[in-house]
Formats: structure tokens, sequence, C-alpha cells
């Protein structure tokens, strides 16, 4: 969809490209290559509508002062179709536009007709691509890091989406490998001790309450059934029940946090069909493995890591490296285009050794996209929460949404970009003030609402056909126009960048330059069309709203 702020863009571009060809034509600028340039939005209202650097970049070519260069410029600009009031040039060069006030009027009829699509672009032209997040082992609960991790890739997911791409949401379950065989030794424990054996907890067994939970539920199903049953009988039938238990309360946890997946992906089907074998015996076909005391190496230093890595242990067991190439190599074979992970950042030096990996498999490391995610301290009272009450450990999701929300929780964890450190401050979070965004923001939506509905009851604008937005001239009017109209650029920019605290932020933003409009002026007042011009206005900052929020999970209450 055609979106204002490009057109117009674009068409500045293009004026400006004219008018360089147009002065060198006449000999005011020498023959030269026109360099990259940009047209942006400036972050200062004081400096007009658009701002460009082209005169500075031109000038070493052109052997002319930066301001010399803006005036030819402008000398040679036609304004055409482009509704510019004013150019000034500012600073060491700068050529500021300014737009005539009404410009923007036509971003409200579209947003209108668009409704729940505005917004929407097709910058990803249907590029298949996946987005892997989560994964946590299921050998217990969802912490902290899991939320931030399950609200960032849900809506990276989400804006991708609703930038054109074609996107699937993916949970890797590690069913196998030692965590597994650790969490059947200690489920055995439990089980065992339950009735009465001395058997003690392995130093790298499980401890959790969660575990012994489990151990009971299972035994109010089965009883001492397998008591007397073989060991290895015995953890094997331990961990399917207790993977089934854990797997479904992870789903569970996960849509209470209003993330759904479209695949959940076992790890053990990489070994019980024979991927991961497949994949080594690709490695040492093209040359990149080695065999050094017994275990089959992994060349990663050939492709940038420090130290090489082990594929296969000298007991003969793949590590869980070897497992994961051979996951990454299946998902391009799946078709995806672009695989984006989400990690938390202790796996930093994980990334250039998978990359390292896909290369050598053939594929380009460029494909594989990694977001490594900063920890998330909780704050309650000014001091780090650092103790879960329930379960005596690691705080959980289940307890977060269960003190904030929802939309709480899946606000503050995407209000700041992914590779920052994260402070969780609970008290703010339950707060029903300004000072909470997300309160601020539902209170905007909410607020529109009731003045709609104030409006359908008074009956007054049915026979109204079109307002005439022509009378909204007010500068917080007009503030609030210009914010809906970069919506769909935002939408690009939090795409590309992979940045859903960008929506977070715009959404916050709008709902200030309402609840500023709102404050100066009454949107129902004496004057009918004024009226109905002012509620074109709020329910077109209704229904983008509602379209941020929607693009981080969060809801649009209609009541507050």
């Amino acid at each position: 969809m055609n979106n204002i702020i490009e057109l117009s863009r674009n068409g500045i571009i293009e004026a400006l490209k004219t008018s360089v060809q147009k002065a060198i034509d006449s000999k005011m600028l020498p023959m030269i290559e026109l360099p990259v340039f940009t047209v942006e939005i400036p972050r200062e209202k004081e400096h007009g509508d658009f701002a460009t650097n082209i005169a500075m970049v031109l000038s070493k070519s052109a052997k002319k002062p930066p301001r010399d260069v803006a005036k030819t410029i402008v000398s040679n600009f036609e304004i055409k179709d482009i509704p510019i009031e004013n150019i000034e040039i500012a600073g060491p060069g700068f050529i500021n536009f300014y737009l005539k006030w009404d410009w923007l009027h036509p971003v409200i009829e579209d947003i209108i007709e668009q409704g729940n699509d505005y917004g929407r672009v097709n910058i990803g032209k249907g590029k298949k691509v996946q987005v892997e997040f989560v994964s946590a082992n299921p050998t217990g609960l969802l912490h902290m890091g899991n939320a931030r991790g399950a609200a960032l890739g849900d809506s990276i997911a989400s804006i991708l989406q609703f930038a054109g791409f074609d996107v699937e949401r993916e949970y890797y379950i590690n069913d196998a490998g030692n965590q597994i065989e650790n969490f059947a030794k200690s489920l055995e424990v439990r089980y065992l001790q339950h009735f009465g054996e001395n058997v003690s907890m392995p130093e790298d067994g499980y401890h959790g309450e969660d575990i012994i939970q489990t151990v009971n539920n299972f035994i109010a199903e089965c009883g001492d059934k397998y008591l007397k049953v073989d060991s290895i009988e015995r953890r094997k039938i331990l961990v399917e029940f207790a993977l089934k238990e854990k797997i479904a309360n992870i789903e569970k946890s996960l849509l209470d946090f209003g993330v759904k997946y479209d695949n959940w992906f076992s790890e053990r089907h990489l070994h019980e069909k024979g991927i991961v074998d497949a994949t080594i015996e690709e490695l040492k076909k093209r040359g990149y493995t080695y065999e050094k005391e017994g275990a089959v190496w992994f060349k990663a230093r050939e492709f940038g890591d420090d130290k090489d890595e082990v594929l296969i242990r000298a007991n003969g067991s793949p590590t869980y490296f070897a497992a994961d190439i051979a996951y990454h190599k299946n998902k391009f074979e799946r078709g995806f285009e672009h695989v984006i992970d989400i990690w938390g950042a202790d796996h930093h030096g994980h990334v250039k050794r998978m990359k390292g990996a896909m290369r050598a498999l053939g594929y380009s490391p460029d494909s594989l996209e990694v977001i490594l995610m900063q920890l998330v301290r909780l704050v309650r009272g000014g001091e780090i929460v650092r103790m879960s009450k329930r379960t005596g450990n690691v705080v959980t999701l289940s307890e977060i949404l269960e003190e904030v929300g929802r939309d709480a929780a899946r606000y503050f964890f995407v209000m700041r970009s992914a590779d920052t450190h994260l402070e969780f401050d609970i008290d703010l979070a339950k707060s029903q003030s300004n000072d909470n965004p997300v309160f601020y923001i539902q209170y905007a939506h909410a607020r529109i609402c009731s003045i709609l509905s104030q409006a359908a009851d008074e009956g007054k604008y049915k026979n109204l056909d079109k307002p005439n937005l022509a009378l909204l001239k007010e500068q917080a009017e007009i503030d609030l126009i210009k914010k809906l109209a970069v919506f769909p650029m935002e939408v690009s920019l939090a795409a590309e960048m992979r940045a859903p605290h960008r929506i977070a932020k715009y959404a916050h933003e709008l709902a200030g330059l309402f609840h500023s409009f709102y404050n100066a002026y009454r949107v129902i007042v004496p004057d009918v069309e004024l009226s109905f011009a002012r509620l074109a206005l709020v329910r077109a900052v209704k229904t983008v709203i509602f379209n941020a929020l929607k693009l981080v999970g969060v809801s649009a209450p209609e009541r507050m």
C-alpha cells in the first residue's frame, strides 16, 4: 500500500536528482556522479517535514562549500506535485523542506478505509522466514529470560508478517542428549524416595520442586507399578511421562502469554531419522572434519572461530553442537530462505561456529540470523528480586503473568532493544498511572472509544457524508496526523531491524500526542463540522494504536 510519507519523500528525492542534473547541464555544477544521500524526517519539527544531506555529500566532488552547493540545488528545484510551502538551507548545508499544513489530511481517509490493515507494507515480498525462539529445555518451568525471548520472538514474527514476509514460528524441543538422561535420573530418584528408598540425587540432577510435583502426578496415575522394574525401563517411562507434562505446561504458559507456535520440532526426531548422522557424514565428505583422540571434530577455525568443536565424542555419541547443525540444515531443507534464532547473550560464542557450519554445508551464513538477548532483572520497591516465592529458585513466566498480567508483561519485555539489559519494574507494571506506558497507551484507546460512543449516542453526525479535514489546523492536530502518517515507515524499520521496541515506543509517543491534543481541545464541540473532522482524526488514532499494540501482543481495551 502506498503511504503518503513515502510518496512525498520519494517525490523530493526525484526532484533533488533532477535539480542536480539541471545544475550540471547549466554548468552551475561540474560533471559529477551523484553519491548516496538521505532524505529523512528531522527529529526536531522546527527543522521541517523533511531534510536532506545531499549538498554535504556532493561538496567534495563539486569542490564547493556545502552551503553553496545547497543554494545551487535549491535554485534549480522544481516543486511540481509536492505540496512544499518553503525550503530553507540550515547549519553546514542541510536543506529543509516545509510542506503545506494540509498535505497529510489524506492519511486520515487512508486509515479509516484500510482499518486494521493500515501500516501493512510489503518489503518482505513473500520471502519465507522462520523465527525460532524460547526453545527452553523441557526439564523445568519457563523463567524470565524465556519470557523476554517469547515476547521478542512473537513480536518480531508479527511485525515481519505485517511487513509482507511469509513467517513461521517454531519451538525446538531439546528432548535428547545428556540433559534428558540427567532428567530421567532425577525423576527416578524422586520416585524411589517417595517410596522410602535411600537414594541420593546425582550432582548434576534437577532439584526443582516442579520435579517432585511431576513425580507425584506420575504416582497418582501409576502408583508403585514401576518400583521393581529395570532401572533403564523405569527411567524411560518416567521421562516420557514427564516430557509430555512439561511440554504441555510450556505450551499452556506460552498460550497464556499470547504466543502460539506454528510448529514444535523434536530434537529426538533428528536422531531417530538419522539426520544427525547424515549431516556429520556430509561434513566429512566436504573435508571439514578430522579425528583426534577417538573423537570427530569440526574444523571451526577455518571459519573464523578460535577453536574447533567436537561433533562425535570418543564414546560414539554425537554432541549437542552436531544436532544443532543438523537442525539448522533441516530448516533450510524445509524451504526457509532466512532463519532467525533468538538466543541468550551467553550463547554468543556459538554464533560464529554455527554460521561456519552452515557455510561448510553450502548455505549462505547470512541466511542464518542470530539475535542475542541480554538479561532481565526484576525490580520491586527499588530492589532486585532474586528468588521466586513459589519455587525458591527462578521467577517463572506464570508468576509474572499472575502478578502483572499479559499486556504489561508483553509490553515491558519488548520496550527495550534485545541487545540491552532490561530492568522489569513490577510496581510500575502494575500501576494505573500515566507513568506506566501500557496504561498510558491503553487509556488513550479507551478514551477515544468513549468519545466515539458519546458521538454515536448524540446522533448529530449520521447525515454527514465526508469530514471536512481542512478544518484540522491546530498544531496539536497536525502533529497527530504526522505521527499517524509515519506508522507504515515504522513498521518497515521495525521489520528490517528486528526491533519491536520501535513499535512499542511509537505507540507510546502516539498516545502522548493524543493526550496532549485532548487536554487542549474538545473533540465534540458546538461546531458540528469541526466535531466531525476531529472525530475522524481520533478514530484514525484509535485504529493505529490498536494496530501498533497488536504487533507487540498487547490488547487495546475499549474501557479502563
